[in-house]
């Protein structure tokens, strides 16, 4: 087999399996996933020694679609609307995806790959947050990693009726992003998180 033939093969089974993931979430097994590529389930193997690890680049590669959105953003002339279109697009991607929060609460996250994608993206986040509360667009008290984890909650309320009603989680994402605004805040009654809390 040549290098160009790896390469493609590789491709393959990352696109056969991210939309196996997406569709069945962890019960998506390499047997449909090497039937999808085209490839022998040996083949997967070869590139991938564990599920697990194919999983985990595949994670990997969606925070870093939204880490890349992130940073898109934050030269944005409107903080409030450019953190809200960050928002949107974390939430699209989890509601699309099935494996997504299965593969946040599965994977170790002592992975490296996972790791620092989820650094970069707590790093975008705080930078999108600092220049919304900056511009009074949100509370003084939300941070980076509060929208890091409220990007689950929208698309996690309509898990149920996805299917159905695939963009019902945008009407949950404005009532998540209207709670973020200074209107009427009250103090909220426990701190944010810390990272090293967040990694454990």
């Amino acid at each position: 087999m040549t290098r160009a033939d790896a390469v493609r093969n590789r491709r393959l089974l990352m696109d056969a399996a991210t939309a196996e993931f997406a569709e069945n979430g962890m019960d998506a097994s390499i047997t449909r996933i090497a039937a999808r590529a085209g490839v022998a389930k040996g083949t997967v193997f070869r590139h991938f020694d564990t599920k697990e690890q194919l999983l985990s680049e595949i994670f990997s590669d969606r925070l870093e679609e939204l880490v890349a959105a992130g940073e898109r953003l934050a030269d944005a002339a409107d903080p409030g609307a450019a953190l809200l279109e960050f928002m949107e697009i974390g939430t699209e991607i989890q509601a699309r995806d099935r494996s997504f929060c299965q593969a946040a609460a599965a994977l170790s996250r002592s992975e490296p790959g996972v790791r620092t994608s989820r650094e970069r993206l707590a790093d975008v986040a705080e930078t999108l947050a600092a220049r919304a509360r900056r511009a009074g667009a949100i509370r003084d008290d939300v941070t980076g990693l509060d929208i890091v984890l409220l990007l689950s909650a929208a698309s996690q309320a309509v898990l149920s009726l996805g299917r159905e009603m695939p963009d019902l989680w945008r009407r949950y994402l404005a009532l998540i992003f209207d709670g973020l605004t200074p209107r009427t805040a009250t103090p909220l009654p426990e701190p944010a998180p810390t990272w090293e809390q967040f990694t454990g």
